[in-house]
């Protein structure tokens, strides 16, 4: 649907947000030109809060003739006033547009968040969702997600379970219990769709030598505040970019100070990021193994080289199936592989065959993610500067990369992987999630903690953030490392006084 004029009777930033959200997920859009086509010359939004109810008005104007349309839902008097009435905005404008206008539902029906479960585990710590025995009753639990949030039914049960499934090691962690992360921001090339502040690696080894140093510095401050806190580390996980991109003998030293500053018996789960490849080597592997990594990933996001070509990443599948066997060879990795759905030219049974190409491998996870349309990522700046338009890219349609999800859950459900971690992203493709499924035992430890948001996490390195739950306050506070390199090399000093200050504010207080 597109619209000549849209106005809502609200400057809050967040109710313009949230309805932005909903318009988005319908391509509900404001044409741009004069002499562009639209569906309706005004598009009129009024909410009103009244009697613990919301009501949401939608008036629409086409040739001078007004249509009006309106929804109301009751406020549940349990939950956080300002999230339920913003929920609220939400669900009636949702159904307006699905009953009225007649728009097909979508899959996660008004839940935008990147971090869904975390609404599941907030209703379980309630009590909600459990008998009296203290058993999960998940059809409850699924119902009102329909029920709250319009998510169909087999997402709702597809988040009941994953959330379900994370409680054993979410609850693993206590107020001492962290997670190290470790940001290398280089890669080899830049692909396509990755909006990572990552840069390609230099030639210039002085170059590499200068970030590796404050690197070094970084990490010793970390292990300043772990001890000065007496943190245990839980995991370990180094990301990025690619940080087997850094040449053999500074992955080698920043392997041997991570595990040096950080590892002890209570590391229960140290993974790094091959991603690439074309930068796994021998004797990266044998470094690997050497400093006790247990989870390694890498990531083909696609078995086809018509892709691989297009998207930029410059090795053959020859070569993802060659690296995979090197580290299975190499040591007792539980490894992981990632899939990309809704790539450009990519057809469902392109995305099949590239699944059935990892299974063979036998992987201990795989990560099926959704193709977002990002900023900062190539494929967006070439969009927003109009150097190419979205029929360029010959992107599946959401409905075929729904299509093809569907399959991809049948196929590997069969082969007995289980989901165990979820979240999404804004302009998604398909309207659906990212999500790793694993063999039964081979979660990704990192991976929950960090969408679950209940643990402290010492980010380290370029962009890395740092997050520490306020459990007194009962909200997450965060600092951030430049994304910006040279920002970042600069002003080390500062991210690292940062990160101490926000620890200190957090926990000195309630010591």
């Amino acid at each position: 649907m597109k619209i000549k004029n849209f106005t809502i009777n609200s400057v809050d930033q967040v109710i313009a947000k949230i309805v932005g959200e909903v318009l988005r997920a319908f391509h509900v859009e404001v044409v741009t030109s004069a002499e562009e086509t639209a569906d309706f010359d005004k598009f009129e939004i009024f909410n009103e809060t009244k009697y613990e109810r919301v009501t949401t008005r939608l008036i629409v104007e086409k040739d001078g003739v007004k249509k009006s349309f309106k929804s109301a839902e009751n406020i549940r008097p349990e939950e956080r006033r300002d999230a339920e009435i913003h929920r609220l905005i939400k669900k009636n404008l949702y159904k307006i547009l699905t009953e009225d206008f007649k728009f097909q539902p979508v899959p996660y029906g008004i839940m935008h968040g990147v971090r869904p479960t975390k609404i599941i585990h907030r209703w379980i710590s309630q009590g909600f969702g459990l008998t009296s025995h203290g058993i999960f009753d998940r059809d409850k639990i699924a119902g009102r997600l329909r029920e709250d949030y319009l998510t169909n039914y087999e997402k709702s049960k597809l988040l009941t379970e994953v959330s379900i499934r994370q409680i054993p090691i979410l609850n693993s962690s206590d107020e001492k219990t962290v997670s190290i992360y470790v940001g290398i921001p280089f890669c080899t090339t830049r692909c396509l769709y990755c909006s990572f502040p990552s840069n390609i690696l230099p030639d210039d080894e002085e170059k590499i030598s200068e970030f590796m140093e404050v690197l070094y510095k970084d990490i010793d401050a970390a292990k300043a505040d772990i001890e000065k806190y007496n943190f245990k580390v839980q995991n370990i996980y180094i990301g990025g970019g690619t940080p087997t991109a850094l040449p053999e003998k500074f992955f080698y030293e920043m392997m041997k100070k991570v595990f040096t500053a950080f590892y002890s018996d209570s590391v229960k789960e140290f993974t790094v990021e091959c991603g690439r490849p074309d930068t796994i080597t021998s004797e990266k592997v044998s470094i690997m193994k050497t400093y006790s990594v247990t989870r390694v990933s890498v990531n083909p996001q696609t078995m086809q080289q018509k892709t691989l070509d297009f998207i930029g990443r410059q090795h053959t599948p020859e070569q993802i199936i060659s690296a995979f066997k090197k580290v299975r060879a190499g040591g007792k990795f539980k490894i992981n592989m990632d899939l990309i759905l809704g790539l450009p030219g990519e057809k469902n049974i392109d995305v099949i065959d590239s699944l059935k190409q990892i299974l063979a491998l036998d992987p201990d996870d795989i990560t099926l993610h959704a193709l977002a349309l990002k900023r900062g990522s190539k494929l967006q700046t070439q969009l927003s500067d109009k150097i190419k338009s979205l029929e360029d890219f010959n992107l599946p349609s959401d409905e075929d990369v729904r299509k093809t999800a569907d399959i991809a859950e049948k196929i590997l459900r069969k082969k007995n992987y289980l989901p165990y971690y979820l979240y999404r992203q804004g302009y998604i493709s398909g309207q659906i999630e990212n999500i790793g499924w694993c063999k039964n035992g081979a979660e990704g430890i990192y991976n929950i903690q960090i969408i679950g948001e209940q643990q402290i996490i010492l980010g380290i390195g370029a962009a890395a953030s740092t997050k520490v739950p306020d459990k007194k306050n009962n909200r997450l506070q965060s600092v951030f490392h430049a994304k910006d390199l040279s920002t970042y090399l600069r002003d080390a000093d500062k991210y690292i006084e940062n990160r101490s200050k926000l620890l200190a504010e957090v926990l000195d207080k309630y010591e």
